[in-house]
């Protein structure tokens, strides 16, 4: 682009923000296929190696393509610096884990998708790292969790798969007065519907493999922060532990960030009109979605999201049967964990993502058995709408036994 200093808006940094280009012009991003790379002599080699010539050295350190991943999200986050990750949850584990030291403590919201919920409460206190998880919604409960030792506060907002919404603004005030950082998992809202650092939060990560991508292809994920804390904490933990980016997926990234804008407002679009159109059925005992005004923090929703973003939770009156009867029954939507694909989406969170924890646990933050959660895709939204009311109608049907 003519002046690189210029700002512009998300959809022409989705297209164009951090593009670099070989002595060939080309129009597409190149994709650098190579874990090395070569010095023209020693010194060369000696000064890459002690810092004084900024190259790069090794693709576990850093990689053309990837670098220029990471400079298209740093223009759309509005964030300094970013490190792209094999996939979410090597992000999530990344942005915890490089900052934080045996005896450390981390300041949770309980809502929380399970590999989430595992490194909280399995995997940190392996390493001598405590975790005290809250209900988010409730600041006091986040305030009266800090301890001396609390590092860091992490958060889901919306959350998977109730779409419960929590206050980042206030949260990260009671983190930074606590001296903790605020990391936000904003994979739910795309960082084109919400933006946590402008709302105060330190530290933002996405699983690259939902909106980013959104098209079933590649993992990925991505940390962005302050340029400080990514080049002294991250980096070190991401070039010794290796938790890196292909430079091929970051290449299929890169052509999937030209069409994100596109791509997920018209996908918000078709998921409010379905939360709209299913809310009354029959067999429907309530639907969640942040866009909604009878949502439970709509007034948080209307605050930090320009938009309920894509995804749509709905409870059946009838528990598992129903659930399992109405998922069976679609023909459009299609039954897969993943989520913010091209393609719609639904499981069942309670024998799925979320099986982990134990019914209590389940019970307490809200995923009952007749919970589906749906990831509304760019199908045209009336087939939709009709697959889905067909789908809700044959929820409390008994299911047809095949005869042996």
């Amino acid at each position: 682009m003519a002046d690189s200093e210029k700002r512009y808006r998300p959809a022409t940094e989705l297209v164009h923000g951090g593009t670099t280009r070989s002595q060939f012009g080309e129009t597409s991003e190149a994709m650098f296929l190579t874990q090395g790379f070569v010095y023209a002599n020693a010194e060369a080699a000696e000064a890459r190696f002690n810092g004084e010539d900024p190259g790069f050295v090794y693709s576990r350190y850093a990689n053309p393509t990837v670098a220029m991943f990471e400079e298209r999200m740093t223009l759309l986050e509005g964030a300094e610096a970013a490190r792209g990750t094999a996939s979410g949850m090597a992000a999530v584990t990344a942005a915890l884990v490089c900052d934080l030291n045996a005896g450390d403590h981390v300041v949770a919201s309980r809502a929380l998708f399970g590999s989430c919920d595992y490194i909280l409460t399995d995997f940190l206190p392996r390493l001598g790292i405590t975790s005290t998880l809250v209900d988010g919604t409730d600041l006091d409960a986040w305030q009266q969790a800090v301890t001396p030792k609390t590092r860091a506060f992490f958060m889901e907002t919306p959350s998977n798969p109730t779409l419960e919404l929590i206050d980042i603004a206030a949260v990260a005030e009671i983190a930074r007065a606590s001296g903790a950082r605020l990391i936000v998992d904003n994979v739910f809202a795309t960082p084109l519907f919400q933006r946590p650092l402008q709302l105060g939060a330190h530290t933002v990560v996405y699983s690259a493999t939902k909106h980013i991508d959104g098209q079933g292809r590649c993992l990925g994920g991505v940390v962005l922060s302050d340029e400080e804390w990514i080049e002294e904490k991250l980096a070190p933990y991401m070039k010794h532990a290796g938790p890196s980016m292909s430079p091929f997926n970051a290449w299929v990234l890169l052509k999937s960030l030209e069409t994100l804008d596109v791509r997920i407002t018209r996908q918000a679009e078709s998921a409010a009109r379905i939360a709209d159109a299913i809310a009354g059925h029959h067999a429907v005992a309530r639907v969640l979605y942040p866009g909604r005004d009878d949502h439970p923090q709509a007034d948080i929703a209307k605050r930090q999201m320009s938009s309920g973003s894509t995804m749509v939770s709905i409870e059946l009156k009838a528990g598992k049967r129903a659930a399992f009867n109405a998922s069976n029954a679609l023909q459009v939507v299609r039954i897969s964990n993943n989520l913010g694909d091209a393609k719609s989406l639904v499981t069942h969170p309670a024998t799925t993502t979320h099986q982990r924890l134990s019914e209590e646990e389940r019970a307490t933050l809200g995923i009952s058995d007749g919970l589906l959660r749906l990831s509304v895709g760019l199908e045209d939204p009336l087939d939709l709408i009709e697959d889905l009311t067909a789908a809700l109608d044959a929820a409390e049907r008994e299911p047809i036994r095949a005869v042996s």
